[in-house]
């Protein structure tokens, strides 16, 4: 696979998280927040069985021959990872506003970089960080930020962004060593829905007419972003270290805001405009920099 292609399936991906904000805003209006997630990431696990099937299991055996226990280690860590940044979101959104949880979250993009230095010793290429500055402040013109005041949830959310770094790093790792996207898929999205779940039944109810109220919701979030979207972001990270790819993440906000704009004719002011500018350059920046010694030589 080319750097170009998982570059694409990245921005693929980070549209499909940024227009599923829509499908998590509307469809917990019935449902609590454990019960959404178990039901959406099990829908997504459904969804990614039959592109296992076709595409992977035959080379799965071979893959997985003499390194079984390190891929499911691996695995379960990322999914345990991913659980908890759903986790933390989803209740911090009940302590805090949206600009705030949305402006917090995007902290992974300055994390990942530090925590794959202290993690691992590995080298940043410098344009990592005029990108950061970019992007943090693209998500805080983007969101409004200003506008809103500082409460305990962005705790909540700082602690998730920590997850969703923790998340993005260790994708990046066991994509070096299992070439096999849609399984490490297939075992995060089970691992969240079956935490999800029993969180659900402890502290939530599971009603299914509540349920089906919302299932054009969960199944846009569950099939294109609990399944199809994660597995892109494996595959985009397979040629993309954690740092920039994390980068090109944030431009969820981006594509959030203009599904906002389309879809529930939320009015675009100079700041949306300028955030939407602002993390784009960002991502131009960590994408293209470290390709100019390439071009140089050609």
């Amino acid at each position: 696979m080319s750097k170009s292609v998982s570059i694409f399936s990245g921005l693929l991906c980070t549209f499909i998280w940024g227009t599923t904000f829509i499908a998590q805003d509307t469809g917990m209006e019935k449902i609590g927040p454990y019960v959404f997630n178990g039901v959406r990431f099990f829908v997504g696990f459904l969804a990614l069985i039959p592109f296992y099937l076709f595409l992977e299991k035959k080379n799965t055996k071979k893959i997985l021959s003499n390194n079984k226990s390190r891929f499911f280690y691996l695995a379960s860590l990322i999914g345990f990872f991913l659980f908890l940044a759903s986790l933390f979101q989803q209740i911090a959104l009940l302590y805090t506003e949206v600009a705030n949880a949305a402006f917090f979250t995007i902290f992974y993009v300055p994390m990942v970089p530090i925590i794959v230095f202290f993690l691992f010793r590995t080298k940043i290429h410098w344009s990592v960080w005029p990108s950061v500055v970019f992007c943090l402040a693209g998500g805080y013109m983007l969101t409004n930020f200003q506008d809103s005041t500082v409460r305990l949830g962005d705790t909540l959310v700082i602690i998730c962004a920590i997850f969703w770094s923790l998340h993005i790093i260790y994708i990046g790792k066991i994509i070096e060593e299992f070439n096999i996207p849609i399984l490490i898929g297939l075992v995060q999205t089970l691992i969240v829905s079956f935490l999800s779940i029993i969180l659900g039944l402890t502290f939530e109810e599971f009603i299914w007419e509540n349920i089906l109220i919302h299932k054009f919701q969960i199944l846009y979030a569950g099939v294109l972003s609990g399944g199809i979207a994660f597995v892109l972001q494996i595959y985009a990270q397979k040629n993309i270290a954690a740092a920039p790819a994390a980068i090109i993440f944030s431009l969820e906000g981006v594509f959030a805001t203009i599904a906002a704009w389309i879809l529930l004719n939320q009015i675009l002011d100079i700041n949306n405009i300028l955030g939407c500018a602002f993390i784009l350059f960002g991502v131009l920046i960590s994408q293209l920099l470290p390709e100019l010694k390439n071009f140089k030589r050609i």
